[in-house]
């Protein structure tokens, strides 16, 4: 077949509207011709006779300039040098973003067979298509992909496209009350995936017409007599199915073609509902009806709000046949023309919404109506409007995988969504191609790609930015292995700081050897166990050398003044790095030890370890319990420059300047203020609290010897519990 010209697309639109921008027509035939250039097809015809093909389809349907332009233009971004921006400047912003839309829907791949999988990728499709011409370009490029697909020399990805046409594409039209291009789809389709099925059915189907004669015209005419007998004013249409759709009935209800009789469909579209219920008695006190095939969607609607009386009668001539009878109102037909109303709600762009244009394109005017109902329960969005997924978000990764998100969803959802792993290991993300934090919120066709590195670990942050209870609970399951890294790695050093003590070596074949006294799995385990606090690092060494152990092995180990352990006690120390455990060794809230003084750690059974000064009045609680105490030590390099908290509490003159006097000094002494209150005493005084970083506690001390010579400073104190 030639290839549509570009004088024969003009007229072809200027024949259903003539105030068609024909400029912008010829613009975009001539820009696309040169994009596409040398550019060829498996049909081995240029590639732009797709494009123009898929515009010719969109004539049919007498669409408006800007999606005749967008058909024109639709390859122009993904296959091209084309851009959006160069788009926008040439054609403007409307037929970009439309454009834009198309190379989206293009972008996924439909990897799937599952119905769950077609589902989602139909929602898909809905959901990016704010614009409905955007599906409507898609269409008609599936179309005609379907027309020339037997080009294609892979039987494979014939039969993969074939499939995914009758999964997603088929049911998107025939949902749009586009009946035409859905019954050709799914014949197309259906001669790629079982050709043998057709070409048997076409056959019988021609000798059952031949043998029947023009049956349906005489069934017509006889349900349309016995209307008007009745008085009542209604249309009949009928129609034999067709091939692929009485094939999918045999297959569903496993029967022969003799045995499917009901091959017939027939439409009454009455003026009001109770010319429905009239209709449905006159039906049935002529025609008996077939059990169990009645079904009354008007006076008990589906869920998704059809509305419809369904029934199947042994008609005349014998023959059974199908039924609907719905109100105008109910009736979706198919051949409305896609009209204006919708797309130039909201003073977009393109022609004006004028009376003669709205006329002109009545079909889309009732388009969105018309997803508000539909015919068979098999139908994708029956009854819904196009709006329908609002709290559901469509996104993809850059290979054209479709993930199905939440609204609220951010890039940590669409990383755990695709793989644990993937959320696992994520430091960023690409959204759309830019850098973007990971708490973005997602929307409607983002491409999204996730950055990884083997060295990251989830966040406790992470928890408050994901929407998707497959994230929230990956990220607790990875927050509980961290931790429970963290005990055993903490541990481990307890334990062999207790044997390097005692002047054994604690090579892990020999720690072995405590696992079956002390009911362990593993040697991980045993050291998560003891790091955890579960398990004293003197219980081990007392089940791998029993005889060895010391009496405060087994009880209360040797202490000094009120029960607290000496230096150079044999038992188990931690060395503290700042928090190289996390949440293995912390230190105890509002205590503030500081780098330079000794340190006592306390052993909390699920917690870990608790870092107290060793002057802390909280250690009073613990002076009973002395087999929970652990000695301490700090690991800080000279040269450090890691800060720690600490905090005093200082009374000072109520006077101009006093407080930035304060402020200068701790700044010149490399400090920094991280909190900071005041408390009005009287008149002359106030108290103020102060949280400062410092690196050691001579850092400290230094500080609080230069404000204690501070004129106005009465008292200084430092802070702990």
């Amino acid at each position: 077949m030639a290839m549509l010209r570009q004088y024969e697309l003009v007229d072809r639109v200027l024949a259903y509207d003539p105030k068609a921008d024909e400029g912008l027509i010829n613009r975009a035939y001539v820009y696309a011709m040169k994009q596409h250039g040398s550019q060829m097809r498996a049909s081995g015809d240029p590639y732009f006779s797709h494009p123009i093909e898929v515009a010719g389809i969109l004539t049919s349907l007498k669409l408006d300039t800007a999606t005749i332009v967008t058909a024109l233009l639709h390859d122009t971004i993904e296959d091209t040098g084309s851009t959006m921006a160069e788009l926008t400047q040439l054609f403007g912003a409307q037929i970009a973003s439309l454009v834009d839309g198309v190379t989206k829907l293009g972008k996924i791949e439909f990897t799937s067979e599952r119905e769950k999988q077609a589902e989602n990728f139909r929602k898909f499709l809905v959901a990016m298509s704010n614009d409905i011409r955007v599906l409507l370009v898609k269409l008609a490029d599936r179309l005609h992909n379907m027309r020339t697909l037997h080009f294609i020399p892979s039987p494979e990805k014939r039969k993969r496209i074939a499939q995914e046409t009758l999964d997603i594409y088929a049911p998107l039209a025939g949902r749009m009350g586009i009946q035409e291009i859905r019954e050709e789809l799914e014949d197309l389709a259906f001669k790629q995936i079982n050709p043998e099925a057709r070409e048997t059915l076409i056959r019988r189907l021609d000798e059952f017409r031949t043998n029947s004669g023009d049956l349906v015209a005489r069934i017509e005419k006889a349900l349309r007599e016995r209307l008007k007998e009745a008085g009542i004013e209604g249309e009949v249409k009928g129609r034999e199915k067709s091939p692929y759709s009485v094939w999918r009935k045999m297959e569903r209800r496993a029967v022969s073609l003799e045995q499917l009789s009901d091959i017939y469909g027939f439409r009454v579209v009455v003026a009001d509902e109770a010319d429905c219920y009239r209709v449905l008695g006159i039906l049935h006190t002529t025609w008996p009806m077939v059990p169990g095939r009645f079904k009354d969607y008007i006076s008990t609607p589906k869920n998704n709000g059809y509305r419809s009386i369904h029934t199947t009668l042994i008609g005349p001539e014998r023959k059974r046949v199908e039924v609907q009878i719905r109100t105008r109102k109910m009736h979706e037909v198919a051949d409305f023309g896609i009209a204006a109303h919708w797309l130039y709600k909201e003073g977009r762009g393109g022609a004006e919404a004028s009376p003669e244009f709205a006329s002109t394109f009545r079909w889309l005017r009732q388009l969105v109506e018309m997803l508000e109902h539909g015919s068979t329960p098999e139908e994708f969005l029956e009854h819904t409007k196009l709006q329908m997924f609002y709290d559901q978000v469509f996104c993809f990764s850059p290979k054209g995988l479709l993930i199905t998100l939440p609204r609220g969803a951010t890039p940590i959802d669409f990383a755990y969504a695709v793989h644990t792993d993937i959320g696992d290991t994520c430091v960023g993300c690409k959204v759309n191609g830019r850098h973007m934090p990971l708490r973005t919120i997602l929307q409607n066709g983002d491409e999204v790609e996730i950055i990884r590195s083997q060295a990251q670990r989830p966040s406790p942050a992470w928890e408050a930015l994901v929407a998707t209870g497959k994230a929230r609970s990956a990220i607790r399951r990875a927050l509980r292995q961290a931790k429970l890294n963290e005990f055993s790695k903490l541990g481990r050093q307890m334990i062999k700081s207790l044997f390097d003590v005692r002047g054994k070596r604690a090579s892990d074949s020999v720690i072995e050897r405590a696992l079956g006294p002390l009911k362990q799995e593993n040697i991980e385990d045993l050291f998560a166990a003891v790091g955890a606090g579960e398990v004293r690092p003197e219980d081990v060494f007392a089940a791998v050398y029993p005889k060895l152990a010391l009496p405060g092995d087994k009880e209360a180990p040797v202490t000094g003044k009120k029960g607290r352990p000496k230096p150079g006690d044999e038992r188990a120390s931690v060395r503290i790095s700042g928090q190289s455990y996390g949440a293995a060794v912390k230190f105890a809230p509002d205590t503030f030890p500081l780098p330079g003084e000794r340190i006592v750690g306390i052993r909390s059974p699920g917690e870990g370890v608790i870092i107290y000064p060793i002057d802390s009045p909280g250690l009073e609680a613990f002076d009973a319990e002395p087999e929970r105490w652990v000695d301490a030590s700090w690991d800080i390099p000279a040269a450090s420059s890691q800060t720690f908290p600490a905090r005093f509490v200082m009374t000072a003159a109520n006077r101009v300047g006093s407080l930035g006097g304060i402020t200068s000094l701790i700044a010149d002494y490399g400090s920094n203020i991280i909190n900071l209150s005041m408390n009005q005493r009287d008149a002359d005084f106030y108290d103020i609290h102060i949280d400062i970083e410092v690196t050691d506690i001579k850092h400290l001390s230094r500080i609080m010897s230069a404000l204690n010579g501070i004129s106005g400073i009465n008292a200084l104190t430092r802070v702990r519990k």
